[in-house]
């Protein structure tokens, strides 16, 4: 028989958690639904985690690091630096038309939130950081006058091109996102 290890059923709970909220949105995902979809007792949910917000922050943490090595690792395949900063756009059209892309998990649920200190806002704040430390870094090895204003001018293009291939379905969003940023870069 096989026996599921603790570790096992934390990460099938963080999983579960990710992927409903991702999907649905904090609020829709309840307990019953978690216990449900991850087939654990909420007795096993509770072992790991005090309360549902910990629950959501520490699946959104692991979101981060997941996604930002997926990001890292897909927009450093161009060899230039230039290239670099402009397959941050290419990478996220491809995403785009991934199955199940529902936007940023992390503007997503920080639109949940009222509070700017509230955990969830404070981990989405956290991802965008990283993210602009990320470009940023992008944008001196490129040897841009004016890295981190140029790092966040890129920030706004990347998530303003997220948000509108979420909201309008719009999956070239990222290519004139590009565009525009060929213009900052006089690519």
């Amino acid at each position: 028989m096989n026996k599921t290890t603790s570790n096992d059923t934390q990460d099938i709970i963080l999983d579960v958690t990710e992927k409903l909220i991702y999907k649905n949105g904090i609020a829709a995902t309840g307990m019953d639904l978690l216990v449900k979809t991850a087939g654990v007792s909420r007795k096993s949910i509770y072992r790991y985690f005090d309360n549902k917000e910990d629950l959501v922050v520490a699946a959104l943490q692991r979101r981060d690091r997941r996604w930002m090595q997926w990001y890292r690792n897909e927009v450093g395949q161009a060899h230039t630096p230039g290239d670099r900063l402009l397959n941050l756009f290419t990478v996220l059209t491809r995403w785009f038309a991934s199955d199940g892309f529902r936007g940023c998990a992390f503007i997503n649920t920080s639109g949940e939130t009222g509070d700017a200190q509230d955990p969830v806002r404070l981990v989405a704040k956290e991802h965008k950081q990283k993210l602009l430390d990320y470009v940023c870094e992008l944008c001196t090895e490129h040897g841009a006058q004016d890295p981190e204003m140029l790092a966040k001018q890129l920030l706004i293009l990347i998530d303003g091109a997220i948000t509108v291939a979420l909201v309008m379905g719009d999956h070239s969003a990222a290519d004139n996102a590009q565009c525009m940023a060929r213009k900052l870069l006089d690519l």
